[in-house]
């Protein structure tokens, strides 16, 4: 007899109920990508977490959040592409200068590019690049 309060396993690449009680996060494949907020036990917070968790910004996360703001009213977007986040990112000086640090898989390939390189972004956005 089946107690319908199991999670039932699903094969892969189907619709999943979530009623049913499965969790997608419970069938990851095992790989570490470097990106995982959950901590799990033994494992914690960096300083840069906790101080932005508990609402204290570094100036590096302020500035960014300012950015992200002048362009959503720059632009009368309320919600940025990532595009559009990639562009703010880009203009506030950030460049590809090292190796990934996320694994990706092997699908793209990691690049790196020169620290006064240009942003290659169109300067149609509204957000004043000397700002």
């Amino acid at each position: 007899m089946h107690n319908s309060r199991e999670p039932q396993k699903q094969p892969p690449g189907q619709v999943v109920d979530r009623r049913s009680g499965l969790d997608r996060r419970d069938e990851a494949d095992g790989r570490n990508t470097a990106l995982e907020r959950r901590r799990g036990p033994g494992r914690r917070r960096s300083d840069f977490l906790r101080s932005a968790e508990e609402g204290e910004m570094t100036t590096e996360q302020y500035l960014f959040l300012r950015a992200i703001d002048a362009f959503k009213r720059a632009n009368g977007k309320s919600f940025p592409s990532w595009t559009d986040v990639l562009e703010v990112i880009r203009r506030l000086g950030y460049r590809k200068t090292q190796s990934s640090e996320i694994d990706l898989g092997g699908r793209v390939e990691d690049w790196t590019e020169r620290s006064d390189a240009p942003t290659n972004v169109d300067a149609v956005s509204g957000i004043d690049e000397a700002a």
